[in-house]
Parts: structure tokens; sequence; C-alpha cells
């Protein structure tokens, strides 16, 4: 039985002066699945991100978040639908004044009525959900490695126990053995905490071990959707191009059995 739909986006418009991002973009994305969104430069991902966590308004159609339109909430519902849900931005977007466990303890400080003692344990909790060593919690942001610093974004992504999870390009500047350990973290989040991740990627392994569905955006608008199988016999050429030279080639030999961790 198909899983209820946690994000339902129809018809939806957005133009930047004369140009046009979305024209008529309809989506879906499905509870406890971990979804990809793809595209070239300039198709509009970044831009759909914005409006799915309540950053920017579109200028026409209906995006409903966890049941709720966001484009109709007031200041109030807009903050609390916010606390439902968990960012990890492409460069981290941690503060470099804070420690990381101050960091990932910012939002809990925030939003809810917590004792700092008990926030601190929770910060160490989240950043061993992750893989991050306890001391990485005294260190501030500088110096971080990259895949530090992706896990102790996505540390604070967690702080508030979201149901839905977006993760902009979270392998995006790391190492073969650092971005398959995002890998694995992605999928054992998943499977662990029943959340939907929503994640912006060019990374072809990741897309092939990692997501249920990806959705292409060329043009304005959707142009093909579904498993990266599914996606690999479609003919469209902005779907092609995921498909074609030796990248995507090893990527999709590698990503075809079965054994894709789940």
């Amino acid at each position: 039985m198909q899983s209820e739909a946690v994000i339902e986006i129809s018809n939806l418009s957005t133009t930047f002066g004369t140009h046009a991002v979305h024209a008529g973009l309809d989506l879906e994305v499905r509870r406890s699945e971990i979804f990809a969104i793809i595209g070239g430069s300039g198709s509009g991902k970044s831009t759909l991100l914005r409006e799915m966590i309540l950053l920017q308004r579109p200028d026409a159609g209906s995006i409903k978040v966890l049941g709720a339109d966001v484009q109709s909430l007031s200041d109030e519902e807009a903050v609390a639908l916010r606390q439902r849900l968990g960012v990890m931005f492409q460069h981290g977007g941690l503060f470099g004044s804070l420690t990381v466990t101050e960091n990932i303890g910012l939002p809990l400080r925030e939003h809810t009525q917590i004792e700092d003692s008990a926030i601190d344990e929770i910060a160490a909790w989240k950043l061993d959900m992750t893989g991050l060593a306890p001391e990485v919690g005294l260190q501030y942001p500088s110096e971080l490695s990259g895949g530090m610093m992706k896990r102790a974004s996505l540390a604070r992504a967690l702080a508030l126990d979201p149901e839905l999870l977006f993760l902009d390009e979270p392998t995006a500047g790391l190492d073969p053995d650092s971005a398959g350990g995002v890998d694995e973290l992605v999928c054992k989040l998943r499977d662990q905490f029943g959340l939907t991740v929503v994640m912006i990627t060019h990374d072809l392994d990741l897309l092939w071990q990692v997501a249920d569905r990806a959705a292409v955006l060329a043009d304005g608008k959707v142009q093909g959707i579904g498993s990266m199988a599914e996606l690999s016999r479609m003919e469209h050429p902005a779907i092609r191009k995921f498909f074609e030279g030796p990248r995507a080639r090893a990527a999709q030999e590698q990503g075809e059995p079965s054994s894709k961790p789940r």
C-alpha cells in the first residue's frame, strides 16, 4: 500500500523577473521515503527547497507540508511547522562563534523550555547519532574537516526530532570515504527513526545507493520521477545525462544490485 504524502506540490509557478524557474510544477513526497531532487544548474532545485522550508513564497500554485498549506499559515503557525522540519544546509550553516555542542543545542534553546544541562545532554546524543566523538562537541566549526562539518550540521538539523529532514548537497566536497559514510548515515537515520528525507544532490553514488525515488527538474517542471532504475529507462534529454558517461555508468552498475542498503 502506498504511503501517505507528506509533501504535496501542485501547479507551482515561480519567476524571477522574466525568467520562469517553475512553470506548473507538480510533486509528491511520501512518508518515510528518501526522495532526491535532481536537475541541471538553474533548474530550480534550490528555489524549490527554500519554498518547501518556508523561506520563500512561490508566485502561484500550492505547497502542502505535513498537511499544512504553507502559503496560508500565520506567523505563529509557520514557526510551529518549521519546528517539525530539520534542514542541513550545503555549507553547514553553523555559527562560527559557537562550539559544535552550542550549535546543536541552539534550536532547543530557541524553541523549548528545556534546561541548559538537559540541552547539552541532548546535543551529545545527537552528536553520537551522527557518528562524531564526544570531544568534537567542544570544537568550533573552523576546526572541523569537511566530513565532520556535514555531520555536525546534520546533528543540529536533528535537534528537534523532525519528521521531515531536508539535505542540501549532503556529500558535496567530501572525499569518497566521507561521502560513503554520509550515505550509510542517511539510510540508518531513516530506518531507525522513520524520517522522511528530501535531498538535493548531484552525487550519483548517493542517488543509486540511497534514494528510493528521484525527481528530475528541467524547463520549470518535473520531467521524470521514480526510482533510479525506472528513470534510467526514460528518454527525456534532461534525464539521460544522469545515466550517460563513465561516472554515471559506474554508479549505475554499483547501485543496481538488490544489496542497496535499507
